[in-house]
């Protein structure tokens, strides 16, 4: 008959190696995962932070940074920033309207089948987005040329496909099908009792949007906001296939000070910019995780 061990010592090590084996196998199970991103992405930040730290000697200095805060770098971070507040703002509050419809009113097709749309829209971009608006409202474009044999012109009011503003209009493209993306989560989980329970209270539509509805959408809202402004803040191929550099912006600035076609043997000062719009894009995006977070339990 096979004995048991009765030894405390033995089952405290025992439940000692189960408890650090089931600790360590998330560890293990995210090491492909942490090995990837240290590789990928911490590293090279890690070496852009370094290398902004030095003048084009190799020796330290904080020259970089002076620099990034005098012209024209003080106008391209002025502008990438006004720039993507703009776009920010003209794509939320219809991209709102727009997703509060599709999850009020639409059916549950209907809302998978938008949703892979905006997902689609969301993530075009660069080149192919450029042209797409450059063969519908460049000047000759089909659009701008249907406006003019209806009597409008386009482009005698002043408007530009090229300018600030013609860069506002194609962000809203992948901008105002973000907004839904993101957005829609929040509005399908205002739940209907609310609005039955108020309507029980004696309260009206616009008190319980005013009151209730509006309120717990808001920080999903603004964190939405946020997203849609980091997005607008970086965004780099769009803007350089529409205006070739002629703005002045803090991401067509950084390749221009890497090749080297403008600005000769300013690598350093790219990094040291580089630093200076992931410093903005993290005010943006840190804000956002936090409130949409918040926002979840709140709905739950």
């Amino acid at each position: 008959m096979q004995k048991t061990s009765n030894n405390p010592a033995r089952g405290g090590a025992s439940n000692w190696g189960a408890s650090m084996g089931k600790a360590l196998r998330p560890v293990i199970a995210l090491t492909p995962l942490l090995a990837f991103m240290g590789i990928f992405f911490f590293s090279p930040i890690a070496a852009v932070i370094v290398d902004s730290f030095h003048d084009n000697s190799g020796e330290f200095s904080l020259i970089n940074y002076v620099d990034v805060l005098r012209e024209p770098i003080k106008t391209a971070l002025i502008t990438s920033f006004g720039l993507a507040l703009v776009s920010a703002l003209t794509a939320s509050i219809p991209g709102a309207i727009l997703a509060f419809l599709i999850e009020s009113r639409g059916s549950q097709r209907l809302r998978q089948l938008i949703a892979s749309i905006a997902g689609v829209l969301a993530n075009t971009g660069g080149v192919p987005l450029a042209f797409m608006f450059i063969a519908a409202l460049g000047a000759e474009g089909a659009a701008t040329s249907f406006l003019k044999a209806l009597g409008f012109d386009l482009y005698s009011t002043g408007f530009s496909l090229y300018s600030f503003w013609g860069l506002v209009v194609v962000y809203s493209y992948f901008q105002i099908p973000m907004m839904v993306i993101v957005f829609s989560p929040a509005i399908h989980g205002l739940r209907r009792e609310w609005s039955e329970a108020a309507r029980t209270l004696g309260a009206t539509t616009a008190q319980f949007w005013t009151r209730i509805g509006i309120p717990l959408l808001f920080p999903s809202f603004f964190s939405s906001f946020l997203l849609l402004f980091a997005s607008a803040f970086s965004a780099y191929a769009t803007a350089r296939a529409m205006t070739n550099g002629t703005i002045p912006l803090v991401p067509l600035m950084i390749g221009n000070l890497l090749d080297g076609n403008v600005i000769f043997d300013e690598v350093n000062l790219a990094k040291a910019l580089a630093v200076a719009m992931v410093l903005v894009t993290l005010a943006a995006m840190v804000p956002y995780l936090v409130i949409q977070r918040r926002a979840e339990r709140w709905q739950k």
